[in-house]
């Protein structure tokens, strides 16, 4: 089963100095925290605050080859955890299915802005839950969020 999520944002974990990506159940209180590297988490920033690049980055290519050959993305699930990796789906119009990273997947997904996904068991596997008392750390974090540069996650 597949549940749908959104985008909460992109933050440094400490004290690993990690980049994260935190997903959210639509509807729900359980998170999803995905460990992303520092360009991956740069492009889902960017996405987030709606940035364009000089130059396109990787995914804004992917995104114009995509859009050139008629081939839109219909979701992307993020759909399982083995061996402590995280793997998710891209699905294409047509059927076609094409496994990538979480963080190159929902970098696409926003851009193109394609329903994120991830499965029941990744759920329960991975997920974690913050009561609706937490709502406030999740507001803060939102500002947080809003305050970041997406600079601030490059070396």
């Amino acid at each position: 089963m597949s549940i749908p999520v959104e985008v909460v944002g992109v933050r440094i974990e400490m004290p690993s100095n990690q980049p994260i990506v935190l997903l959210k159940e639509v509807g729900g209180i359980r998170y999803l925290p995905i460990w992303v590297g520092a360009v991956e988490a740069s492009a889902i920033a960017f996405a987030q605050q709606n940035l364009i690049p000089a130059r396109p980055l990787t995914h804004d290519l992917f995104t114009s080859v995509l859009h050139i050959v008629g081939t839109p993305v219909t979701r992307v699930e993020i759909s399982e955890l083995r061996d402590g990796v995280f793997y998710a789906q891209i699905d294409l119009q047509g059927g076609t299915s094409v496994s990538a990273r979480p963080s190159d997947a929902i970098a696409l997904a926003i851009r193109v802005k394609a329903p994120i996904s991830a499965s029941e068991e990744l759920f329960a596997q991975a997920g974690i839950e913050i009561p609706d008392q937490a709502e406030d750390e999740v507001e803060k974090f939102r500002a947080f969020l809003d305050d970041i540069n997406p600079d601030d996650f490059l070396a």
